[in-house]
């Protein structure tokens, strides 16, 4: 190759280059295996599990369509991921989740990244947010697609992570909040392994069980993806202080009810991170329906012929012996050190998140000496905290303060 060549190809191959971040320029994609349909999307082989955590695995383009409860109506493609993380114990996993990238033209230095943890939806495969055949769990993650859709109409591209063992293989670590956090990082990493043109700017938000997840993504993301650029994280009434709930079911008698099903999961997992047979811990009425957490969802779980039938201090067994469990429920709250600015919402009037719990959380943060911004809202409920303008205008401010606008 001649001078004049090689200087010819380097111009070429540099104009190329500065055109992926151009306004309006067309974010390459890099090539990727398409992944199988149906349940077959979410069990790869380990041959192709193994590798670099937050690489992609294989994907799907999700179509949009009025009933549909995955894709959405503001994106121009909704991308269902398979992607490498690793589990509690740092071996490779696949996770599950989706990618929505935003309509028009991108901005200068690309679309930037929200990552999205979602809240409670059961620790059984079918529950998992991504899943697109029908489930028992598909009315609890649409309760924030109009929110979803605001963000990527206002020009971020979200990513929405399924976590460890909901679709995928393995047991679902639910409330382990090094787990959760992970795998909220992996998707940012494997969504800018697949289109690298997007921005290293990047927010994490997450509500209830994804409040959590949040907060412990942010505090392991300047290790875990360093060349990211964590700009801020909002949490939604956090889920936290596990510990002080355990010790108060003894008191929860039948007007608690609603919430033995929840109680229960946050035991197994609880219980399996800490090396407990469950059934060491529960009275037997409850031993006999924990196989049914691994079939159907949180709704089901919480009704009258489940979990529903029994008040929260009929759990445990008299006198049972919880140390070991107590010490992974006091690890699993979310007070952890976070170089990024917070903010934290709360709905005075939300019966699943009790408020005094955030309050705690919110202070046990600012002791530590991270930047918190904690509102307390009249009258919103656990959903609410999420659906009201009010909290919407709140979260789109600090999105614009700390991120940047997303076009």
């Amino acid at each position: 190759m001649t001078v004049r060549n090689r200087v010819a190809r380097v111009a070429v191959l540099t104009a190329a280059a500065t055109a992926l971040l151009l306004p309006g320029a067309s974010l390459a994609q890099a090539k990727t295996p398409t992944g199988p349909a149906g349940p077959a999307f979410y069990k790869a082989p380990a041959k192709l599990i193994a590798g670099t955590p937050g690489t992609i695995i294989w994907t799907r383009q999700i179509p949009y369509s009025a009933t549909g409860k995955v894709a959405l109506a503001a994106s121009s493609k909704t991308l269902l991921v398979l992607y490498r993380s690793r589990d509690v114990n740092n071996k490779p996993i696949a996770v599950s989740g989706t990618i929505d990238i935003p309509k028009g033209k991108a901005p200068a230095g690309g679309w930037k990244m929200l990552s999205w943890a979602h809240g409670t939806t059961g620790i059984a495969d079918v529950c998992a947010p991504s899943w697109t055949t029908p489930g028992p769990a598909d009315a609890l993650p649409r309760y924030s697609t109009e929110v979803a859709n605001s963000w990527v109409e206002a020009g971020y591209m979200l990513l929405r992570t399924d976590y460890p063992g909901l679709g995928t293989p393995g047991p679902h670590p639910y409330l382990i909040g090094k787990s959760e956090g992970r795998s909220v990082i992996d998707i940012a990493l494997a969504a800018r392994s697949m289109i690298p043109a997007i921005s290293k700017n990047w927010a994490i938000l997450g509500h209830s069980q994804g409040g959590q997840a949040a907060l412990f993504a942010a505090s392991m993301a300047p290790k875990i993806a360093p060349a990211l650029k964590l700009k801020g994280v909002v949490a939604y009434a956090p889920a936290s202080h596990f510990y002080e709930q355990r010790a108060l079911i003894a008191d929860l008698g039948p007007a608690a009810k609603g919430i033995t099903g929840l109680a229960v999961t946050i035991l197994l997992s609880a219980a399996r991170e800490a090396g407990i047979n469950p059934a060491d811990l529960v009275t037997d009425p409850i031993a006999a329906l924990i196989p049914q957490t691994e079939k159907t969802c949180t709704p089901q779980l919480g009704a009258a012929d489940m979990f529903g039938a029994y008040a929260p201090n009929e759990i445990l067994k008299p006198n049972v012996v919880t140390t070991k469990l107590d010490a992974v429920l006091k690890a699993m709250n979310p007070n952890v050190k976070i170089a990024a600015p917070i903010s934290i919402l709360q709905g005075k009037s939300d019966l699943t998140v009790f408020p005094w719990f955030t309050d705690d959380l919110a202070a046990e943060l600012t002791k530590s000496g991270d930047q918190v911004t904690y509102e307390k809202y009249d009258g919103l409920n656990h959903g609410g905290v999420v659906m009201d303008l009010t909290t919407r205008q709140a979260v789109a401010g600090f999105l614009t303060k700390y991120l940047g606008a997303g076009r």
